[in-house]
């Protein structure tokens, strides 16, 4: 911190991005839309002239973040798997409903700008090193500082990245089944009867299990109460 205090100038270096926190959470009146919160964690590299012609090569971290709104439809099928829990012996995992996953692929961005910033005491800190994920702080030799007093680096990013929603879907493919059954199904009026006839005389819901691609609007008064508490 006693360096980038006494610089008289710095100049780009390097950024290599180490960590991106993502968050989802669904949007409130618009079913079927979800926003994508992420925070961007980078080790950075610069290079600090002071009195001496010979650049000091000063570390740092530097945080961004970013959000996007996409849609990734809706489904309320409940999921089970076989894998098994690593802390619990023997578990299987519980089940999950049907949320889309999102995905963030980024690469190195490119350090565009830098330039020292003179912080009066009264104005706070842009991110709060207590949400720095712990691990992070293992990339850097020292203790981050805040940099509350004195003076701060503000960097320009380059960053190319490409944000997606994911869901487990099902695919419909023809099956030509071999098999003879062994007796004949209730049908008819003995269905009434029977539970398992009248299981089998029910629709099998589709649109659970293959959200659908978009969702209809709502036009009147009750469409729209409907709506917002299903």
């Amino acid at each position: 911190m006693d360096t980038i205090n006494r610089a008289i100038s710095v100049k780009g270096g390097t950024a290599k991005l180490l960590y991106v926190y993502v968050d989802v959470q669904p949007v409130t009146f618009n079913r079927g839309f979800y926003t994508i919160d992420m925070r961007f964690f980078y080790y950075v590299t610069l290079q600090a002239y002071l009195s001496s012609p010979r650049p000091v090569t000063v570390e740092g971290l530097c945080v961004f973040d970013k959000r996007v709104l996409l849609f990734g439809s809706e489904g309320s099928a409940k999921i089970f798997t076989s894998d098994v829990c690593p802390c619990v012996s023997d578990l299987q995992r519980v089940s999950q409903s049907n949320l889309p996953v999102a995905v963030v692929e980024a690469v190195d961005p490119i350090v565009l700008d830098a330039k020292l910033v003179d912080v009066c005491g009264c104005r706070p800190c842009d991110c709060d090193l207590c949400e720095v994920p712990s691990f992070i702080n293992d990339f850097f030799d020292g203790d981050l500082s805040s940099g509350d007093e004195g003076r701060r680096i503000y960097i320009t990013l380059g960053q190319f990245s490409i944000v997606r929603l994911e869901r487990d879907s099902q695919l419909l493919i023809p099956v030509y089944d071999y098999c003879v059954p062994g007796r004949e199904g209730c049908t008819g009026s003995d269905s009434s009867d029977d539970p398992c006839g009248l299981f089998r005389n029910i629709s099998f819901p589709v649109g659970e299990f293959f959200p659908p691609n978009t969702i209809c609007r709502p036009e009147t008064y009750e469409e729209t109460r409907s709506f917002c508490n299903s």
